[in-house]
């Protein structure tokens, strides 16, 4: 698999590191991964790209590996970002897909870029902040909790936290990373957080710290904020996938999603943890994806 970096210079002077794998005439299938994480291929997601004729995209959000802070940003920011790294890629249109954190990264491409994302899906994806009808850390595993509980505070009591718990993911290795994460880990997630995804999921981990804690910070931060935009803006252009033995973002975000965006492609999966997604149901995720782009 050949993989390539690059730093892409925006307008504003700020810097967005990008890996890119795959076909370069192919479909852009832009990748947002989960808070905290670096720019470490998931091959399985990889692979699904290819067999598709995808080219896969992931950017790194500003503050992560060599992308420049951006203190204050909101989540619609990333639209913004993601536009001008395809327009370096001589890229047009593309379709989006965003686990964890990166869900509602991904529902701003959609919700933003209107005329550019054909479609976006949220893996896991966290749902907003103080609305009603959805209890934020009811079912959270305590260490989201608390690390939430310090965001709420804001970012002078938040990041000497995050430079705590960034400590031991410096050198993390795949057979550590289950114990990492402590409780945040569902049975159905142990069981498959082992070999290599256990590996890739280290390395991930690690590259998201490599230069500090800012973009780890402000995802966190953004996600106590406003979104900047309304759910109801990807209205029939979005996929909500969830699964019901989530401890990192429980079962009831991806419902309140489901229910709150017109039209979406709703797949509430039994059985399934935050991490299993992308092992088990990849396949199905870009094919449903490709569908509604259609």
């Amino acid at each position: 698999m050949r993989i390539e970096r690059r730093l892409v210079s925006l307008p504003d002077g700020r810097d967005i590191d990008v890996l890119t794998t795959g076909p370069e005439d192919g479909l852009p299938l832009v990748v947002h991964g989960g808070t905290p994480s670096g720019l470490v291929v998931d091959t399985r997601v990889a692979a699904a790209a290819r067999e598709r004729g995808l080219r896969y995209v992931e950017t790194a959000r500003p503050g992560y590996e060599g992308s420049t802070p951006r203190p204050g940003r909101r989540v619609r920011d990333v639209a913004a970002d993601v536009a001008a790294v395809l327009d370096a890629l001589g890229a047009g249109a593309f379709v989006s897909i965003g686990m964890s954190g990166g869900g509602p990264h991904s529902l701003a491409c959609a919700a933003l870029l209107p005329g550019r994302c054909l479609a976006a899906a949220s893996i896991a994806g966290v749902g907003p902040y103080g609305v009603a009808g959805l209890d934020f850390l009811a079912g959270m595993g305590p260490e989201n909790v608390t690390e939430f509980g310090f965001a709420l505070q804001g970012a002078e009591a938040l990041t000497p936290y995050l430079e705590r718990e960034a400590e031991p993911l410096r050198e993390v290795t795949g057979g550590e990373i289950a114990a990492a994460l402590g409780g945040l880990i569902s049975g159905a997630d142990a069981q498959v957080l082992t070999g290599d995804f256990a590996a890739e999921l280290a390395a991930s981990c690690r590259a998201a710290v490599r230069e500090g804690i800012a973009g780890w910070r402000d995802d966190d931060l953004a996600f106590a904020a406003d979104w900047g935009f309304s759910p109801d803006a990807v209205a029939g252009r979005a996929a909500i996938w969830q699964g019901d033995q989530d401890r990192m973002v429980p079962f009831a975000h991806g419902q309140w999603l489901a229910a709150h965006i017109p039209g979406a492609r709703v797949h509430l999966e039994p059985g399934a943890g935050h991490l299993t997604m992308t092992l088990t149901a990849i396949d199905r995720i870009l094919d449903d994806l490709l569908d509604l782009a259609r």
